[in-house]
């Protein structure tokens, strides 16, 4: 779920900052940076790990501070494909089951990969596994706040940089503006057994 991803950036330190120790200034700046942001085709940043290198530091003509090119390691949030996770269920919609792992709240389960066979209650807004049995269907229903185990089957970056002048032109002059999409998008499944609320799988 967590890995370590090797990065190097140049960090400026601003004067008033040259008293304290070079690492804990630096160590500061690279958090704030990065520290609960998503990088494309990475994932999303937690905090850092360490510093693996400081190269020389530069003073530029017309700015005081220091640059220096940093060699770390962050700590990032990434899961693997076919990782199993456990998540508490976020919502419902008719696009499938909303789930949040506390810190990340970017995944869903679409309607395909539930068990089935599902559907969805539009007057309580909550999908439902209609549950076969010997003495016929039972309704499970996948309500907000029930923890959910599940297996990661696609991921997805969307690059949400900043655009143009002209791009913000056309948006602009459009009806409706674009709807604003997540960086980092996690795809769930909970269509084989043992997946899907913790509570279908446990004896009582």
């Amino acid at each position: 779920m967590f890995v370590l991803v090797e990065m190097v950036d140049t960090v400026r330190i601003p004067p008033w900052q040259f008293e304290r120790k070079l690492n804990d200034s630096i160590a500061e700046e690279l958090n704030k940076k990065l520290a609960n942001k998503v990088v494309y085709n990475v994932g999303l940043c937690i905090c850092l790990f360490d510093i693996t290198k400081l190269e020389d530091a530069y003073v530029f003509p017309g700015d005081g501070a220091s640059h220096t090119k940093v060699h770390f390691r962050y700590v990032v949030f990434h899961p693997f494909l076919d990782e199993i996770l456990i998540g508490k269920i976020k919502g419902c919609s008719p696009e499938g089951v909303h789930v949040s792992l506390g810190f990340f709240d970017d995944i869903l389960i679409p309607p395909e990969s539930l068990q089935q066979p599902a559907k969805f209650d539009e007057a309580e807004q909550v999908w439902v596994w209609e549950y076969e049995t010997e003495e016929g269907a039972h309704d499970l229903y996948m309500d907000t706040g029930e923890e959910i185990r599940f297996r990661v089957v696609d991921e997805s970056f969307v690059d949400t940089s900043p655009t143009g002048p002209g791009s913000a032109e056309a948006t602009s002059s459009s009806e409706e503006p674009p709807k604003k999409e997540a960086p980092y998008t996690l795809v769930g499944s909970i269509s084989e057994p043992g997946l899907g609320l913790l509570s279908w799988w446990t004896s009582s």
